[in-house]
């Protein structure tokens, strides 16, 4: 194994590894790690690098019986004027062996502090003009080495998968999802490991591996400038299609007998977001399993990834829906800078619930929303405008730009109507193709598509913070003739630079009245006439607009709460839950959350009390109450109280809620005592 060259050196000032907190952001879907993955330090200190880079040439031979990879990358970049130091994000377990630029000449390079190697260049670079230089370096990737975000395994060669993502930095990087760039690849694995990356066709030939081995080399080539740099290889079987054929289906031997399923549900998605969006630049689509010892999904241009552990459940439907819409946004346009990527990380949140209204109904999506609007105002200090100034893999940035931003395109969608809401979304991927957008460019397309004046719009929920909350007050009049009664009211909210039409809806014994309001100030009136008597005014009736209540205040401490014990913090987590309890005493959702944290700190009485406080709550959500009898029945277990434990299983059962196969889980443990693992 190499060492590396004298001519790359680690700096003495600074620590080798990357240490960065990071956690988990998802709301109840564990999809916020998926779409805002890990990012280089860097990428938080200047939203976008004035380093560009357009091209990669990468070979690679892996190594699954000792974790191995030795790589040779040539990189095409132009660089600003002045510029003597090249910096680039590069995996802190991979050791440089060799840099040389184009002409052969060995170049000096170091560590820095973030994990980046700073290269220093042999001769002047000339501005605008492209530059190569060539990386040799090799390392063991097991997933357990420091890497570019601490608690996340970003790359790992293993059995029976292994995989290379993007943000894992195991090619010399820049410009985390900014910088556009091309990238041909040639990798080379052992025999019977099949090998997905962007801009193959699926085929390989045989060559010689190091040390005499016979294997496989895979060639890839992605030419449009995009996010072509992960490679996932296994032993898949497979393809598994439906349909035209272009989505197909990878999975190991574990998890085949759901291959076919899984395909009828990404090909229903693909064709969706193809309705939707309009066709996609990639030739196929590759749906391939992962570990679940890293991201719960991943995409790249023509890959769709989703753990092994989700390809059978339930759970795994939106995921894949909002991991297949990464490859319109994301993958054909991506953010500008940073701070813009609430549209592509907003979007393909916003058109998994699109995906979920046409698969499950209104209904279905309007209850997703409840969540989406907490995670969109629970750490809403900030505009969306200056979200870059954020850690981009941080519960703040994720919520922001996932959830906000969702929240942003569904209003906007509320605000000018479907018909020019698509128009939109097919316009501005049709304009900016293989390109990145700013907030600016999508309201152009927008005002164009819908013939209206967007700028309050943007205005309000782009360059500023927080959410309405809605009062009415009124007063019913009968009016003379028997032609009926005149209600004469006011909306209130608290944001004096609120202006937005918002829908009002008046209810009474004979029709019901429709009427949108344009809502300007703390204060409007209306006045609505109705043949009956009025029995209910409600304020944006059908969920367009994002606002606060009481009831997401509640969501929101709970959010928090689940995204402080994700960190491992379970004493904040406390504080945030009771928070939610203070908020509505009767929330199951925050009694069982508290339930679990004392659980998991083996506060076993304190434990059941929260268990059967959730109980005797307002059941929202219903899976409370199984979950609940089942959590009581391991604790009584755990405490050698067998009989009780039974007892609860058994109403477990009796709820027929199979919520995550909390039924099968209860038959389980009447069969066989719960017994606690020595990891939990």
């Amino acid at each position: 194994m190499h060492t590396e060259s004298k001519h790359f050196r680690r700096s003495n000032k600074f620590p080798n590894a990357l240490r960065i907190a990071a956690a988990p952001g998802a709301i109840l879907t564990a999809i916020f790690a998926v779409l805002a993955v890990a990012a280089p330090l860097s990428a938080q200190r200047a939203e976008r690098s004035s380093l560009d880079i357009t091209g990669y040439v990468i070979d690679a031979e892996l190594d699954t019986a000792t974790h191995h990879i030795s790589a040779k990358t040539v990189v095409t970049f132009t660089a600003p004027p002045n510029l003597e130091v090249v910096n680039f994000g590069f995996h802190p377990a991979l050791k440089i062996t060799k840099i040389t630029d184009a002409a052969g000449k060995l170049l000096d390079g170091e560590r820095t502090a973030d994990g980046s190697i700073r290269v220093t260049a042999g001769t002047p670079i000339v501005p605008g003009q492209p530059v190569k230089w060539t990386f040799e370096y090799e390392g063991v990737l097991t997933g357990s080495e420091d890497g570019p975000v601490e608690g996340l395994k970003l790359a790992a060669i293993q059995e029976p998968i292994s995989y290379l993502l993007y943000p894992a930095r195991w090619f010399p990087t820049t410009g985390y999802m900014t910088d556009r760039f091309t990238a041909e690849m040639h990798i080379r694995v052992p025999q019977g490991v099949r090998v997905f990356a962007s801009g193959g066709t699926g085929a390989s030939h045989p060559v010689t591996l190091t040390g005499g081995k016979p294997g496989d080399q895979y060639d890839f080539n992605w030419t449009k400038p995009g996010f072509p740099g992960t490679v996932i290889a296994g032993r898949f079987v497979g393809p598994v299609s439906v349909g035209a054929g272009n989505v197909r289906v990878f999975l190991t031997i574990s998890h085949q007998a759901s291959a076919n399923q899984l395909a009828q549900t990404a090909s229903k998605q693909y064709d969706f977001f193809t309705d939707a969006f309009g066709g996609n630049e990639g030739a196929r689509l590759n749906v391939i399993e992962i570990p679940d010892d890293t991201l719960p999904a991943v995409w790249a241009p023509e890959i769709a990834a989703i753990q092994g552990s989700r390809v059978g459940d339930k759970s795994g439907i939106r995921l894949l829906a909002n991991t297949i819409a990464h490859q319109w946004w994301g993958s054909e346009v991506s953010p500008r800078t940073l701070s813009d990527a609430w549209i592509t990380n907003g979007m393909s949140r916003y058109g998994e619930l699109m995906y979920l209204e046409e698969d499950s109904g209104k209904s279905s999506m309007r209850a997703a929303l409840e969540d989406v609007s907490a995670g969109a105002l629970a750490y809403d200090t900030i505009p969306l405008s200056s979200s870059g100034r954020l850690a981009p893999f941080s519960p703040e940035f994720q919520s922001m730009t996932l959830e906000k931003g969702a929240m942003v395109f569904h209003m906007l969608r509320g605000e000018i109507g479907d018909k020019a809401f698509l128009a939109t979304l097919k316009g501005t991927l049709s304009q900016f193709t293989d390109n990145s957008i700013r907030a600016q460019d999508l309201e152009k397309v927008a005002e164009s598509q819908s013939q209206q004046q967007l700028t309050p719009f943007f205005a309000q929920w782009i360059d500023g913070t927080g959410a309405p909350r809605f009062t009415n007050k009124y007063a019913v009049y009968r009016l003379g003739n028997n032609k009926g009664f005149r209600t004469i009211g006011e909306i209130q909210q608290d944001l004096d630079l609120f202006s937005m039409p918002v829908d009002l809806r008046v209810e009474t014994d004979g029709k019901t009245e429709n009427k949108k309001v344009e809502v300007v100030g703390t204060s409007t009136q209306f006045v609505v006439d109705t043949f009956g008597p009025p029995r209910r005014i409600n304020v944006d009736p059908d969920q367009w607009v994002l606002k606060s209540t009481s009831d997401l205040q509640v969501r929101i401490a709970i959010l928090k709460g689940q995204q402080l014990v994700a960190q491992g913090d379970l004493a904040s987590a406390l504080v945030e839950y009771k928070k939610a309890l203070e908020a509505n005493p009767q929330s199951s959702l925050a009694s069982y959350r508290i339930g679990e944290v004392l659980y998991t700190q083996r506060n076993y009485q304190a434990s059941v009390n929260s268990y059967r406080d959730a109980l005797r709550g307002d059941d929202e959500p219903r899976w409370t109450e199984v979950w609940s009898h089942i959590q009581i029945g391991k604790i009584f277990d755990l405490t050698g109280q067998r009989d009780r434990a039974v007892n609860e299983y058994r109403l477990a059962i009796q709820t027929n809620d199979n919520t995550q196969g909390a039924v099968n889980q209860a038959r389980a443990y009447l069969q066989k005592p719960y017994a606690r693992e020595d990891s939990e």
